[in-house]
């Protein structure tokens, strides 16, 4: 088994997502009037274990940490694409009841097997964690996990991986398949007046030249769609997550319908934020 080497920052980041997921499965167990079935869902679940590129020692993934919560989640739905590491973090869950290890693109099974059990009108809430290797995911999970009302998100906003394929100095330069990728993710073209627009500099033929968005707008214009497109209440400004070289890798995102949700994640993102420069 070939386990994902993880930098320090994405540590933090699991670190943030375990603490949240026990406050919130300790406040949602709570509820008596009514009582709520709460669930966990990671939609890029992994094997279970990571290794840290610093030392090389194996630490526990989201889907484990979600398992170790006290009080537990009522279920657990943990998805992969990769069929070998589903069948690893099988051999580290075992047969649960309340477990279900589903191979597949995301994608699709949230949408199609998932999110129909988190229904608000049955009572039912769920914590999902969607951690994509880069762009790999569908602008509708995220607009449909915002219309149901019952899932608080996490999201991993790959700002390297579009820096890297997409979102170049001169627009025309990226492969369509790259460009494709970002408009799926984006959910539409919007993404490109965000990204470029015409700079006061002329070129030689006196010309507007083309002027790229930094990081912060890109993420900022993200977050506005999580909240006037796909319908979350409250999404926090994102955490960026960054490496040795003080590069933004990511943002983290958290997105919810209620305000004391935003409050507790608030003051994890504080708590953890001197952690990654």
């Amino acid at each position: 088994m070939r386990f994902d080497d993880i930098g320090y920052w994405s540590e933090i980041k699991l670190d943030i997502v375990r603490e949240y997921a026990a406050a919130y499965s300790k406040i949602l167990t709570a509820r008596h009037d009514p009582a709520l079935h709460h669930v966990y869902i990671d939609g890029f679940s992994g094997a279970g274990l990571h290794k840290t590129k610093d030392t090389g020692e194996f630490v526990l993934g989201s889907p484990l940490n979600a398992l170790n919560v006290k009080p537990p989640f009522r279920e657990h739905f943990l998805i992969d694409l990769d069929g070998d590491k589903i069948a690893h973090l099988r051999t580290l869950v075992g047969y649960r009841a309340d477990v279900h290890l589903l191979h597949g693109d995301c994608n699709q099974v949230l949408q199609t097997d998932v999110f129909p059990k988190v229904r608000f009108e049955d009572y039912r809430r769920g914590l999902c964690l969607l951690d994509p290797y880069g762009l790999h995911l569908n602008w509708n999970v995220l607009r449909r996990a915002g219309e149901m009302r019952t899932i608080d998100l996490f999201l991993n906003f790959p700002m390297m991986d579009m820096n890297r394929n997409v979102l170049w100095r001169d627009p025309m330069g990226a492969a369509t398949a790259d460009q494709a990728r970002m408009t799926a993710f984006w959910g539409d073209e919007s993404w490109r007046d965000i990204v470029y627009r015409p700079s006061r500099q002329l070129n030689i033929l006196g010309e507007s030249e083309v002027e790229k968005a930094g990081n912060k707008q890109i993420a900022d214009a993200f977050r506005q769609r999580l909240t006037d497109v796909a319908g979350f209440k409250q999404v926090l400004p994102p955490m960026p997550m960054r490496n040795s070289k003080g590069l933004v890798v990511y943002y983290l995102f958290f997105a919810c319908q209620k305000i004391i949700a935003g409050k507790i994640v608030r003051h994890i993102f504080r708590k953890h934020s001197t952690g990654i420069g």
